[in-house]
Formats: C-alpha cells, structure tokens, sequence
C-alpha cells in the first residue's frame, strides 16, 4: 500500500480545496498531495506536493499533522493508500494553478462536498473543528460507494 498526504491551507474561515484537473480523483475537489515517493518523508512529500501543485512553498515547521486515512478500493488495489492529513496556516508565495490542480478558497461551512470523495464529509469536518483522527474507509464501484468507515479519534481542539 503506498503512503500519501493530503495538505489544507487555511485562513481565517477559510480552506483551500484544489478541483483535479488529471488523473486519479479527476473532476473533485480536494486537498493537494500526494504519494510519497521513496526514501522521502511524508513532510517533504507533503512540501514537494504544495510546491508543485499550487505553486507556494511551506516550512516544515508549519505541517500540522491531524492523523491517518487509510482507503481501500475493492475494485482497483493500486488505488489504495495510507494518507497523513496536514493543516497548514503560514506559506510564502503566491497561489497558482498547475498541470494538475486548480486552487480555489472556499469558506469552512460551505463546502462543496458534492463534489468531493464521498468520504470527505464524513471526516474533513472533524478535522477542521481540531480533531485528530485515524479513520479508514473501504470503497466499491472505483470509489462512488462507500462500504465501510472506521473511525478513531485521539485529540480534540479547535482549528477554525
């Protein structure tokens, strides 16, 4: 199973969700990321992946990390993966659309979750409100349905 990040920018009430222009999740909005390639760490992955994919650059000192997803897809095993979600406050740079994603701020309380991954609403709030969480989900029909979601969360506080 290869390792991924998932990374959110946030300001004030705000989160950066980014819509897939190619590939696998094309056509939703989600965060950026990606695999972690190997020998790198999920934090310099997660740098690499905001760099290349909307254009600013991030300190290692400001990933926050807010716990594990693991997804399993019955029908399509080289989709699975084992993601660390980061939150992230403090960039430098300017925003830009790349290759592969398309940045857009949208307000914390108006997310556009039907057009995200099915999963999304079942965990991304709990994140946002200062949730630490391991969850993992199972999938069928290349990730329209949801099968399963388990969920465990270790921390509580308060992000936006």
């Amino acid at each position: 199973m290869k390792t991924t990040t998932i990374c959110f920018l946030l300001k004030d009430d705000e989160i950066l969700l980014a819509m897939k222009k190619r590939g696998f999740g094309v056509g939703k909005w989600n965060g950026v990321g990606g695999k972690v390639n190997e020998g790198e760490s999920v934090e310099d992955a997660a740098i690499r992946e905001i760099k290349e994919e909307i254009g600013v650059a991030v300190d290692r000192s400001n990933l926050q990390n807010f716990g594990t997803l693991k997804f399993s897809f019955e029908d399509n095993h080289e989709w699975d993966n084992f993601c660390h979600i980061f939150l992230i406050r403090h960039w430098s740079g300017e925003l830009s659309e790349s290759e592969e994603m398309r940045p857009k701020w949208f307000k914390a309380n108006e997310l556009p979750f039907s057009e995200m991954w099915i999963d999304d609403p079942l965990w991304l709030p709990r994140v946002l409100a200062g949730e630490k969480i391991e969850a993992a989900f199972a999938f069928g029909e290349k990730g329209l349905k949801l099968n399963e979601a388990i969920f465990s969360s270790f921390e509580k506080g308060n992000i936006l």
